[in-house]
This record gives C-alpha cells, structure tokens and sequence, in this order.
C-alpha cells in the first residue's frame, strides 16, 4: 500500500517536475557554456578580492596601530593618490571625448528655452568658456561610474565580503539615480520654470546670454541629479547603524518640512508650482528610502546571526 502511494504521489507530480527540469533547462545550458568563464572568473585576482576576509579589529586598536606604524598611514595616502591619479586621467579622457559633440549637447540643452537662436554671447570668450564648462560636466558624467568604481576599490577593503559583493551594485545604481534626476529636471521642471521666469515678474522681453543659461541649467541639472542619490545615503546610513527605518518612519512629517526647504534651494523660482514638481519626487525618494534602511537592516541582521553561528 506504502508504495502504490509513492507511486500515486510520483504520476501526480511527474508534470510539475517535467515543468520545472524544461523552465530550468535553458540556463543548465547557458552555465555549462560558459562555465569555462565563471572557472577563470573565480581564480582570478578580483574575485579573490571580492571574497578575502579583511582582519576585524576593534577601532581603537587600529588607530592606536596607526599611530605606532606612521609608515601605514603614508601607504594609504600612496594608494589614495594613485587612486585620485586615475580618476584625473579618466575624467581628461571622457572630458577630450566630449569635445566631439559638445555642439550638440549645448543645442540639446537650449532647447526648453527655444534653442541656441535665442541665446545671445556678450562677452569675447563667453562662448569658449560655455565650450569648456559644457565637455567638462559632460566628462564628468560619463566617468561617474568609473569614478564611484574607484572610490570603492579604495573602500572595499575594510569591508566583508558580503558587504564588498552587495556594495558593487551600488555603482550603476548611484549612476542611474543621477541620470533619473537630470532627465526629471531637463524634462519636467525646466519647461514648467522657464516660463514663469520669463513672464512671471516683470512683463519686459528676456533675452538669456548663453553663459548665464548654460551655468543656470547645468547647476540645476546637477544638484537635482545628486538630490536623487538620497536613498543610496539613507542605505549606508542605515548599514553602518546611524540610520533605522522605524526613525525615518516616524519623522515623514520633519523630513517634509525639510524636502520643501531644499526645494526652495534648489529650484530657481519662487512659484508653488515649480517647487511642488521638485517636491513630489522628493517625497518619493524619500519613501523609497524607508526600503532600503530596512533592507540594509536585515542584511546587517543576517550577517550578525552567521558570525554567531
């Protein structure tokens, strides 16, 4: 009886299992073809680096072994400069690339308050020094990954492996916030402020010079773009314990209050209208950032209970 049972049990769940091996199949193929690659991705160097353990020691210890080894402060800061060096070559690369469409970046960005016909250069070098300013930002931007690649090769070290594996995903993250933040500005909030400031004071005629439009638009695509980058904070925050979503919770009503202040900042008028657009995603963020202090919270949680075990 036991085994007509088993074999009942086997017919009825032969489907589910054939579902499962047929959904599976297609990445079964895929890890044998390239399990030559992950075999070399896992004797190479980075992949030791992303696994070592670092040596936990208590804090004061390690100050107090700074101040015993001067030689060990002097050999961060070589690898902080040689750091910084690559950062500098990386941002001159992408900055000397730029040069090639910097034209139309500038066009691009004329484009909310009526293109480049109506800009107007007073000055003899403002249109060299508009160049310049346009390719650098432009160069900046696109290294930003690479930058934050860097900073974290200079971090990753004291950090545990889970950590230093989980925190790599932070790289396109943070650069995908930033580029949310400039399209919100370039897309929403410039054709809605442009027009008040054009008419809403003063009922004279605005003819923008192009260096005041172009300083006034990329400082408002920058600092909303870095605005955006509020939850990554929140979640390193929340990693290092400064930081608990029950806090953040609770103070909603504070953190408001204080949403609409650095909207005021950085919103170029002074219309309702214009600083509600730059609240709402604000606010969203802000929310969004309760999500990460409490998955931050429970990856912290997690790896205390296995270095109990």
């Amino acid at each position: 009886m036991p085994r007509l049972r088993r074999a009942i049990a086997w017919l009825i769940a032969a489907p589910f299992r054939l579902t499962r091996w047929l959904f599976l199949l297609p990445f079964r193929l895929l890890a044998w073809l390239f399990r030559p690659v992950t075999d070399a991705f896992r004797r190479s160097v980075f992949y030791r680096f992303l696994t070592e353990v670092p040596e936990d020691r208590p804090v004061i210890d390690a100050i107090s072994d700074a101040f015993q080894r001067p030689e060990s402060i002097l050999e961060e800061l070589d690898a902080l400069r040689k750091h910084l060096l690559r950062m500098l070559a990386a941002v001159i690369v992408t900055t000397a690339l730029s040069f090639y469409f910097t034209n139309d970046l500038v066009a691009f960005l004329s484009v909310p308050v009526g293109g480049l016909e109506r800009l107007q250069a007073v000055a003899v070098t403002e249109t060299v020094g508009v160049f310049m300013r346009v390719a650098l930002i432009s160069g900046l931007v696109f290294a930003s990954p690479y930058l934050a690649f860097e900073v974290w090769l200079f971090l990753a070290p004291g950090l545990m492996p889970r950590e230093r594996q989980f925190s790599l995903l932070f790289i396109p993250l943070a650069a995908l916030f930033f580029v949310s933040g400039m399209a919100f500005t370039y897309y929403i909030l410039l054709p809605v402020a442009l027009p008040f400031i054009e008419t809403g004071f003063i009922q004279v005629t605005v003819n923008w010079t192009v260096d005041s439009y172009i300083k006034f638009v990329t400082g408002l695509l920058f600092w909303i773009g870095l605005a955006f980058e509020f939850p990554l904070l929140i979640y390193v925050l929340s990693a290092i314990g400064l930081v608990k979503p029950a806090m953040l919770l609770e103070q909603w009503r504070l953190a408001l209050v204080l949403i609409a202040v650095v909207s005021a900042l950085i919103t170029p008028t002074t219309d309702a209208l214009t600083m509600g657009i730059t609240m709402l995603p604000l606010a969203m963020l802000y929310f969004f950032s309760i999500l990460f202090s409490a998955a931050a919270q429970i990856i912290s949680r997690n790896r205390a209970v296995d270095e109990k075990i």
